[in-house]
């Protein structure tokens, strides 16, 4: 093959690799200050050309307490996860299609159905991706409250 081909080969793929996704499992973590609790989700790449991704989050208390609990994966840009404060130390990891509610007590994570949900909460963040397609997670003071269906 002559160099010219070789160079066109390498450089489709360079560009074809850098659409892939990769693997490697991202971590973002957000303290929740008044419940002293942190709450970290995991963002792993299940697919290397499409946007599917698994959840999976841990939550730690300053008390000792810690859980673990896979969230609804990511089947196209569904990985948002806006986070309430609830009363009675209450924390709801709200998805697109799955709702989790925390004790911040005991850390204990349960599914809960969005009927089930309390409507009197305060919004303090998200996890979503940022601009680069990097997972990130936003404060309230940040960015306001974003819905949670398709983009």
């Amino acid at each position: 093959m002559r160099p010219a081909h070789w160079g066109a080969v390498l450089g489709s793929g360079v560009l074809l690799c850098s659409a892939c996704n990769s693997n490697t499992p991202e971590r973002v973590s957000a303290d929740i200050e008044s419940e002293k609790l942190r709450l970290t989700i995991v963002r792993t790449a299940t697919d290397p050309f499409l946007p599917r991704y698994n959840l999976t989050m841990t939550v730690e208390g300053t008390g000792g307490c810690s859980s673990s609990t896979e969230l609804f994966p990511d089947t196209g840009y569904a990985s948002r996860r806006n986070i309430y404060l609830a009363g009675k130390g209450m924390i709801y990891v709200v998805g697109q299609f799955d709702a989790r509610v925390i004790d911040s007590h005991s850390c204990r994570t349960t599914l809960s159905e969005f009927r089930h949900l309390d409507r009197d909460v305060v919004f303090i963040g998200s996890f979503d991706e940022d601009r680069d397609r990097h997972w990130s997670y936003y404060s309230a003071f940040e960015r306001s409250e974003q819905p949670l269906g398709s983009r």
